[in-house]
């Protein structure tokens, strides 16, 4: 089979393990929120959703390794660390995220039901599908997505070219600054860290042993794909902002995404999209846990023991925080992204660069740089800003919650400089 060919075929792939259902809910309300400054607040968004996740796939062409590879130069201690920490965190987040979604979009507006109840069948399925491993979920992924994808096309097509583009006035202050703080919240950074190697893996079973090849095909699909989620995230923060006229202004995620595809679509495009994000949803939730309970089973010599109480721990925790509504699990995360996200983007970008600029100094020196000045934007939803504020108006863009961004960027140049130096002295 042909590169590009096979480009395509991983391409589209990585676009579905990207293309989870929770994210459709959240360019739609920062359009709405952003109004005739949408287009700045999707350049924000579209990097820190497409583009860092691009560059997260790239180093994977570059390191064909696993996750554990992104950290070794800082240390195999740290590097184990790091994993454990995006691996809890996304089974105690996106994971359960996806029944909320389920059960606001697909559930309560039909049969009104308790979200619990929801919650609670929705991980005994998951659990089943996890522990059977069938073919079912790679079928329905197959024809999922399209659907998906054609469905949101016609309501980004509706919604942009229907409306007379009369909009309210923006509420944020920074749109550029936040639309990229939100795009933390599709966790695509992290997804990248994990589909990437699981590309790797495929590549290898399909017979590939170039190194080049692989790294050319791994590229080449990682921009399809991000291409893909670039149309469909910027399409919905257009749409969402076109339409900000038409629905009150505290409406949640979930609602104004539902309230979009009824204006767009009517009501049976409505229904028929609540059922298709619901079924998408469900197989994102079974491949967080498979990929979660396939990784604590490698680090135990493959014990099925560890895997079956990985897969059970995980649903448990999906049923009591999948019971809470969609804002709630995303206000809760906000803490948690601000600490893992810049060790993230850090981790990232170092193994993209030449190695010649990253050694295993720069690399220990920018992540802890990178970690020390995240604290502040992490401690900033834990208590009260006003204890903050003398250290928020030392560090430059600490105020909107990218702190870590100037002093880990400075940190990785005078570390080079130095190294540079001294190999200048020593020859």
């Amino acid at each position: 089979m042909n590169k590009t060919k096979e480009s395509f075929i991983f391409g589209f792939a990585i676009f579905a393990a990207f293309f989870g259902a929770g994210n459709l809910i959240l360019p739609p309300l920062l359009g709405f929120n952003s109004g005739p400054d949408w287009w700045i607040v999707a350049l924000g968004f579209i990097a820190s959703a497409t583009v860092i996740p691009f560059f997260a796939l790239f180093a994977h062409a570059r390191l064909q390794g696993t996750m554990l590879d992104f950290g070794n130069k800082v240390s195999p201690v740290f590097s184990l660390i790091f994993c454990l920490c995006v691996y809890a965190i996304a089974i105690a987040l996106p994971c359960p995220r996806t029944a909320a979604v389920t059960h606001e979009l697909a559930i309560a507006p039909y049969f009104g039901s308790s979200s619990l109840l929801t919650s609670a069948i929705y991980f005994v399925l998951v659990f089943v599908f996890a522990m059977n491993r069938n073919n079912v979920l790679q079928i329905l992924g197959k024809y999922l997505t399209p659907l998906i994808g054609i469905i949101l096309l016609a309501i980004i097509g509706v919604g942009i070219f229907a409306t007379d583009n009369v909009m309210n006035a923006s509420t944020f202050e920074a749109p550029l600054i936040g639309g990229f703080l939100e795009g933390y919240q599709t966790y695509d950074a992290i997804a990248g860290l994990l589909t990437g190697g699981i590309v790797v893996i495929s590549l290898n079973l399909r017979g590939y042993t170039s190194f080049e090849e692989k790294k050319s095909i791994i590229a080449r699909s990682g921009f399809i794909a991000m291409a893909g989620l670039f149309i469909i995230y910027a399409g919905l923060i257009a749409v969402g902002a076109n339409f900000n006229t038409e629905f009150e202004d505290n409406i949640s995620r979930t609602a104004l995404l539902s309230g979009l595809s009824i204006k767009t679509l009517g009501n049976v495009g409505s229904t028929f999209l609540s059922v298709l994000v619901a079924l998408a949803c469900f197989t994102t939730a079974v491949g967080i846990i498979v990929g979660t309970a396939d990784f604590f089973k490698g680090l135990f010599k493959d014990s099925k023991r560890v895997y079956l109480i990985t897969v059970i721990v995980s649903c448990v925790v999906g049923v009591f925080v999948g019971q809470m509504n969609v804002t709630y699990i995303i206000n809760v995360a906000l803490p948690v992204l601000m600490f893992i996200y810049p060790i993230t983007v850090v981790l990232i970008f170092l193994n993209v660069i030449p190695e010649r600029f990253a050694s295993k100094h720069v690399f220990r020196a920018v992540v802890l740089v990178a970690f020390l000045f995240s604290i502040p934007d992490f401690l900033g939803f834990l208590i009260s800003n006003e204890a903050l504020e003398g250290v928020k108006n030392v560090i430059p863009l600490a105020q909107h919650n990218l702190g870590w961004v100037l002093p880990s960027l400075l940190t990785f140049v005078l570390v080079n400089l130095t190294r540079k130096q001294r190999m200048k002295v020593d020859s």
